[in-house]
Order: C-alpha cells, then structure tokens, then sequence
C-alpha cells in the first residue's frame, strides 16, 4: 500500500479520532439472526451486511446534521476486537466507529488534503450501458 512513513502517517491520522472522539461505537452483523427469516439474504448472504452499512450511513448523516462529526476507524484488528469485546462468535463486525465534535471542518476529502490520492472524478465511478 505505501511506505513507512506514509504508513505512520496514515495510522497517526486514524488514532487522533480514537483519542479525541468522546464516543466509540463497535457495530456488528449478528450471522445467526432470524429477524426477516433469512428473506433476502437467500440468494444474496451479504445483504445482512449490507444493510448494517446502510444503517451506519442512516447514522453518519444523521450526526452531521446534528453538528457531530463520524469516523469510520479501519486499522483495528477485528479479531482482537471481537475478543476483547467478548461477542458471541456469530457476530461479525462490520465497523469501529467514534462520534464527536470535529474540531475543524473540511470540504475536501482527507486523503486529498493530505496528498496521498486526488479526487476521482464521475466517470472513475459511475458506468452506464
């Protein structure tokens, strides 16, 4: 992926969110449910997953609009952390999230604010046939 020092950088970045955010939530999938009777998730078992992710997204615009801000922390082991958390085995996790006050505001996106990728444009993401 990159170099030591981008590498520490990248981690540095992530861990000022786990340090300052005043709340941290682990967000799990639980594999064994049998809410919605597997409808769904028949042909598509991800969709279980998928649909935390939305829930998530739900969330992240709703603490924007209240003035929090969210980050989705992604250097953690999810291992250990299912370990240290004691969840059932079934459960799996989908996100490491902490909420807070930003302590300050961008519009552009992190990794472009700090060189490390420009912003894809429109047609790097969207396909039509």
């Amino acid at each position: 992926c990159c170099d030591g020092e981008r590498r520490a950088q990248y981690a540095r970045l992530k861990l000022e969110g786990l340090e300052d955010a005043p709340v941290h939530l682990a967000v799990f999938a639980d594999e064994a449910t049998e809410a919605g009777s597997d409808l769904g998730r028949q042909t598509m078992p991800q969709t279980l997953q998928y649909s935390v992710v939305a829930a998530i997204q739900t969330l992240w615009l709703a603490a924007r609009a209240e003035g929090l801000g969210l980050g989705w922390i992604s250097i953690l082991e999810p291992q250990t952390l299912c370990r240290i958390l004691e969840v059932p085995k079934t459960w799996t996790l989908i996100a490491y999230l902490c909420v807070g006050r930003p302590v300050e505001e961008h519009l552009d996106p992190e990794l472009e604010r700090h060189q490390w990728q420009e912003r894809l444009g429109a047609g790097h993401l969207i396909f039509r046939r």
